[in-house]
């Protein structure tokens, strides 16, 4: 089967971003398949089309994108949305956790990517939509692990854009700040807790909480994955949100000084 429309491949579109991306892109005329790793526990979205999807793994990430050919004969839209948080200090994660977080946030993408490819080289156009966030171009501190998966996530994605430009496809990052998804209470917990991080920890997990609660609604971020997903003209960067905006331009114009007491001061943090 061949659909005439354009089809969207969401992962992690059970809820939050993901959700209200799948939603969005299906509003603006795409036909769209969802991921969860258990879609037998997913609330059903009028206009999407839910598989099982482990992106940890090759096989699963493989067996998707194989479905959606066989289902609708195209890939035009990958949205790499599904991913996991992490909070502690650097030194409080082990290896093995941090292994734990990349195999989703980085290598998740990356399976999913060359399993989309070959399709979108096929039919010479395509985007790819990979969620970054502003801890992909700020310092994240008490959430190292995670903040280095969405660095490698943006480096990625711009050495990507470059390669496959002249297929017709695009390589695209959505950047959002702090967003009413829950993501901090089921983000992991460092399984090497020092006691000597421990009063800062706490006092980051306050600021985090109080920032997702006064965060952006996912919807938000929805609209601008849906912009990179149609705009005739696509950016390599897309920030969502006001708080996004306002870092991007911070990162970008600030003295390394000041940027760097902010980080500090935003995280209470001391001088």
């Amino acid at each position: 089967m061949t659909t005439a429309r354009q089809v969207a491949l969401v992962t992690g579109a059970s809820s939050g971003i993901g959700k209200d991306a799948a939603l969005g892109l299906v509003k603006a005329g795409f036909d769209v398949v969802g991921t969860s790793r258990d879609t037998s526990r997913v609330t059903p979205l009028e206009g999407v089309t839910f598989l099982d999807l482990d992106v940890a793994r090759d096989d699963s990430a493989a067996a998707a994108v194989k479905q959606v050919i066989e289902r609708f004969g195209r890939i035009d839209v990958l949205v790499n949305n599904a991913g996991v948080g992490s909070i502690g200090a650097a030194e409080e994660s082990s290896v093995a956790q941090a292994q734990t977080v990349f195999d989703i946030n980085v290598f998740g993408v990356l399976r999913m990517v060359r399993e989309v490819l070959p399709h979108m080289r096929a039919q010479e156009r395509g985007r790819i939509i990979n969620l970054s966030s502003v801890q992909g171009f700020i310092p994240a501190p008490y959430m190292a692990v995670y903040g280095a998966s969405k660095h490698a996530i943006e480096g990625y994605t711009q050495s990507l854009d470059h390669e496959v430009r002249e297929y017709g496809i695009r390589a695209l990052l959505v950047e959002p700040a702090y967003t009413r998804t829950g993501f901090e209470a089921n983000s992991t917990q460092p399984d090497l807790p020092l006691e000597v991080y421990a009063q800062q920890r706490q006092t980051f997990g306050r600021i985090m909480t109080a920032a997702v609660e006064e965060g952006d609604d996912p919807a938000v971020v929805a609209k601008v994955i849906v912009a990179a997903a149609t705009d005739p003209r696509p950016k390599l960067r897309y920030t969502a949100g006001t708080l996004a905006g306002r870092a991007s331009v911070l990162r970008r114009f600030a003295p390394s000084g000041i940027f760097d007491s902010q980080i500090r001061k935003m995280n209470q943090l001391a001088s």
